[in-house]
């Protein structure tokens, strides 16, 4: 687990302010602060909606406006966020996602494991469940069938086209 008393709280310019506020228009609020104000199970609740969306909306059920600012900074220190928008009783914060996981050398190759739910060939009974392992270049059916993954097609024109020209 990453210490986050390290992690500095992410600052953000005007222009970038801007765009976050229009990518946080259509969003819902994820967590809301009722009448027992900031709890550590309401940080929890912010920390967890940052790790998974980034962005997002808090809805403060209070109605004095400064002590939804000071749950805006206490959010956005305890969380390591930058404070977006306050605007009425919704609070948006964003935090830099984690960066991805490194690819490892075979992850094209790697065994996935599928689920295939069939219905029973005799009316009323359960479906059929059933875990199939895929493996390299497989593909599973709509039926549930395993088959190899077909070929891409590609153009006589395009294969001219790739094919480096000799001088004859």
């Amino acid at each position: 687990m990453l210490d986050n008393s390290l992690m500095p709280s992410p600052t953000l310019t005007p222009t970038q302010r801007r765009s976050l506020r229009a990518q946080a228009h259509h969003l819902e609020p994820v967590v809301a602060i009722g009448q027992g104000g900031l709890s550590p199970a309401i940080q929890a609740e912010v920390e967890a909606a940052l790790a998974a969306h980034a962005l997002i909306k808090v809805k403060a059920g209070s109605d004095d406006r400064n002590q939804r600012a000071q749950w805006l900074e206490a959010l956005c220190q305890s969380c390591h966020a930058a404070a977006v928008q306050h605007i009425g009783k919704l609070l948006v914060l964003w935090r830099p996602p984690p960066p991805p996981p490194e690819a490892t050398p075979n992850q094209g190759r790697a065994v996935r494991e599928v689920k295939v739910v069939r219905n029973s060939g005799r009316g009323g009974q359960r479906p059929e469940v059933r875990r199939v392992k895929l493996v390299g270049n497989q593909r599973l059916t709509a039926s549930g069938q395993v088959k190899r993954r077909k070929t891409r097609q590609v153009s006589n024109k395009k294969v001219q086209l790739q094919k480096p020209s000799g001088s004859s």
